[in-house]
């Protein structure tokens, strides 16, 4: 075997300075000698360090997966079926559901804690001499020879019975002179609201405010299990406020009793509603089948003991939701309407927009604003002939349009001035 022979730097540096012949060859030789045995150190001393640095980098990095792999092993490695991953993925859906009802039902039960604690700032839910008078009053006021009765309701103050409510009261007897027009409100039933309505008295119009008797208007019907869990606390009221809730409820219970023609105090009435029995207006439309997609409960028009109140009570007292706006009130007439619409027993009408609704509440905004050119002036002449002719009516979705002024010139303006009684600050509502 033969044997590789290894010659070391500095021997072979040796021989090729003692095979020199010349001086400075032999120191040229010599130097480069030197050099590159300090370059060879130097190099040596700077890769230590280096290296120990990338095995330190190394370590780290391949100490993650290390663990990983630890972790992995003790696991078998056998696939999941997929009737093993649903269960897993049921597990944790079922533990999020939980959470989600948990939560939600602390949070239910801190405002029914809340609710109770506040029952007795609410007066709408206090029986006592006035409301004892109620029916008395009812029946009094409305054997009057009245050629229609209206109801409104109003649960807020009376300082906030402002100019906009009072110019739809005014409306109504601009259309019917001989009406008679209740409005159903404790704070309303005191010297302010007598005040505030007695320049109407004063010119001979039968308007009169009283105190509902709630337990009385709801005896025998859906309602009144519903009124009595809220009264006593135990139901959960919601995030909507209750005032909006029970004037969904308190309109139904007060047309199946005496029947009549109950409105919102955010609609202006435009013609008599006397050829009307039996009707409900449709908010919307589908463009393509005309059939309608949503009904509203901000004018209702029924007899006495009429089949779909009753079925609309029932629907509100079973279904309701205080989370919901609408729920109670236009969602709820249009789910009932949807399941009875075409039933033997119900007999009813359903309006198309334009008789209540006829600008979608996005829109309302535009009836209030001036005209800025010919144009707009053009707009606002068509617009009032449209409604003039076809309309009942027009619904002012207060809760968007509370807040806009009504400017001169307007859609709005001509609306109110022309279908005002005493007309006065009409553009400073």
């Amino acid at each position: 075997m033969a044997v590789k022979r290894v010659v070391s730097p500095e021997i072979f540096g040796y021989r090729l300075v003692s095979r020199a012949k010349s001086p400075v060859i032999s120191i040229i030789l010599l130097a480069l000698l030197i050099f590159f045995m300090f370059a060879d150190s130097l190099i040596s001393s700077m890769s230590l360090p280096s290296a120990a640095f990338t095995e330190k980098e190394d370590s780290e990095v391949l100490q993650t997966p290390k663990v990983i792999r630890k972790i992995k092993s003790d696991v078998p490695s056998v696939p999941l079926n997929v009737s093993k991953q649903k269960k897993i993925i049921q597990v944790d859906s079922d533990n999020q559901n939980s959470l989600v009802i948990s939560s939600s039902g602390v949070r239910e039960e801190r405002r029914i804690g809340r609710f109770r604690r506040k029952l007795p700032e609410f007066e709408i839910f206090r029986s006592d001499d006035l409301t004892k008078r109620f029916h008395g009053r009812v029946l009094k006021f409305f054997n009057q020879e009245c050629d229609i009765q209206f109801f409104m309701t109003w649960i807020s103050s009376a300082g906030s019975f402002g100019r906009r409510e009072i110019v739809a009261v005014e409306s109504v007897f601009k259309a019917h002179p001989h009406g008679c027009l209740m409005i159903l409100s404790r704070t309303m039933n005191s010297k302010q609201g007598y005040r505030i309505l007695k320049p109407l008295l004063d010119r001979g119009f039968k308007v009169l405010a009283t105190t509902p008797d709630l337990p009385f208007l709801l005896k025998n019907t859906p309602g009144k299990a519903w009124f009595d869990e809220m009264k006593s606390g135990k139901k959960d009221p919601g995030e909507i406020p209750l005032a909006q809730n029970l004037s969904n409820l308190i309109r139904l219970a007060v047309l199946y009793k005496y029947g009549g023609v109950y409105l919102d105090t955010d609609f202006i009435v435009l013609k008599s509603f006397k050829g009307l029995k039996n009707t409900i207006g449709a908010q919307s439309i589908d463009v393509v089948s005309k059939n309608w997609t949503r009904l509203n409960n901000a004018v209702l028009v029924f007899d006495m003991n009429h089949p779909l109140l009753f079925k609309f009570m029932e629907e509100f007292a079973l279904t309701f939701d205080g989370n919901k706006w609408g729920h109670n009130g236009p969602y709820m007439v249009s789910r009932v309407v949807r399941r009875v619409e075409g039933r033997p027993g119900y007999n009813f009408t359903i309006l198309p927009p334009m008789a209540f609704y006829p600008v979608d509440w996005i829109k309302i905004g535009s009836l209030f604003k001036m005209p800025k050119d010919r144009a707009g002036s053009r707009w606002v002449e068509a617009k009032l002939h449209q409604l003039n002719g076809q309309t009942y009516g027009v619904h002012l979705w207060n809760k968007q349009s509370s807040k806009l002024m009504v400017e001169e010139g307007s859609v709005m303006g001509r609306l109110m001035s022309e279908h005002c009684l005493l007309c006065k600050h009409i553009y400073s509502s």
